[in-house]
């Protein structure tokens, strides 16, 4: 994958692919724009290790960026084919790039998710294409099946890289496999703001995700911790302007149903309503508040990714590892739903504290994914390395 000159991130021809890289689960057009800065981010830390002339181009689960999807339909066309759909297009580049959409390698959303993405990683091994792991979480898995099919994806992957220490421990001691370095969220890599919109106070995300019924916690206790810490800000003087994050959701119950129906129900709250067109317009108002809630945890990152402080609402193990590597500790848990608007309320107590340590989490995390783009780097200076001996050989 030597530097070449730069070509359109979104060409999928089938030239050679000497400078070409494909990041799966990963789609720059989803609804969740947690999502999308995902994409972004990955593409930017590809481009920060293997240079500027690489393609990079992006593979969602559905087609997004790409002319197919990588989801069931193309894995049924693609099974005992030579030249299937998904076979067809990984020859195209010279690396593979799972980002695991964040938090997706685990089996807790289900054993399909995890099948669907190991699919692909075989197709690509069988076929000589390096798998990396780029930065994200490693885990749980909750089943013996889940345990074995991560174990063997795994122990192929050319270059195995963490978002945060639990995951790499995770990694060592539940599935027994190396990890060659631990990053942080990618999401720290994406550009500033173009623009600041007007100021806003207090921004709250709320999550479609808990709002509608759910696996992570019990709705209804989030709904009424949401409501309460609305009319407890309020109280406090404080301007609420609730925030939507995943926006257009074809399966429905996303952010901005969920911000409509707190609305439609207490009418009387008077707070604002954003929901932004895509994930420009979303960072740009991120980054205009004095203070961000949310249940979304990349809403969070994404006001922390421009020095904006944020709260997040932790419904997963995925939060607090990562926010703690980076020397933050401002984070309530949703699994104490009854103590979560009081922890809330106690660290706006140090608000200026809040906004000086968000600055400082913003340079530890670009720091750590300037070190992981330098060993990926090296790392694929020694697979060049290796193919050049074989060639010779």
């Amino acid at each position: 994958m030597s530097p070449g000159h730069p070509t359109d991130p979104a060409r999928n021809d089938d030239a050679a692919p000497d400078n070409a890289a494909l990041v799966v689960s990963a789609d720059s057009h989803a609804s969740n724009l947690g999502i999308r800065a995902l994409a972004e981010g990955h593409a930017r830390l590809a481009r920060a290790a293997f240079g500027d002339g690489v393609r990079v181009d992006l593979q969602g689960f559905g087609p997004g960026d790409s002319e197919i999807g990588f989801g069931l339909r193309s894995i049924a066309r693609d099974v005992g084919r030579r030249n299937g759909p998904i076979a067809a297009k990984l020859r195209r580049y010279t690396a593979v790039l799972e980002s695991g959409a964040g938090d997706s390698f685990s089996d807790i959303y289900g054993l399909r998710r995890l099948g669907t993405m190991v699919y692909i990683h075989a197709r690509a091994y069988g076929l000589g294409i390096p798998v990396v792991f780029m930065p994200q979480t490693i885990g749980p898995f909750r089943t013996v099946l889940g345990r074995r099919i991560a174990r063997w994806t795994l122990r192929r992957a050319h270059t195995v890289i963490s978002r945060d220490t639990a995951s790499t421990r995770y990694a060592h001691e539940v599935l027994r496999v190396p990890v060659n370095g631990t990053a942080s969220d990618v999401v720290f890599l994406v550009g500033e703001p173009a623009a600041r919109h007007a100021a806003y106070d207090v921004v709250v995300n709320v999550s479609g995700l808990l709002w509608f019924e759910n696996r992570h916690v019990d709705h209804h206790a989030y709904r009424r911790a949401t409501r309460e810490l609305v009319r407890s800000l309020q109280e406090r003087g404080r301007h609420v302007t609730l925030l939507a994050h995943v926006v257009r959701s074809p399966a429905g119950n996303d952010d901005a149903d969920a911000v409509r129906e707190y609305t439609e129900q207490f009418p009387d709250d008077g707070v604002d309503v954003v929901v932004p067109a895509d994930l420009a317009e979303a960072r740009e108002r991120l980054g205009s508040a004095r203070l961000v809630v949310g249940a979304r945890m990349h809403a969070c990152l994404n006001a922390l990714s421009v020095g904006v402080p944020a709260i997040p609402w932790a419904y997963s193990r995925k939060f607090r590892p990562l926010l703690q590597d980076l020397g933050w500790h401002a984070v309530a848990d949703l699994h104490a739903p009854e103590h979560v608007v009081a922890r809330t309320l106690a660290l706006l107590d140090d608000e200026a504290g809040l906004a000086g340590e968000a600055l400082a989490v913003r340079e530890r995390a670009r720091d750590r994914l300037a070190q992981a783009a330098a060993l990926l780097g090296g790392r694929l200076i020694e697979l060049v390395s290796d193919r050049d001996g074989e060639a010779a050989r």
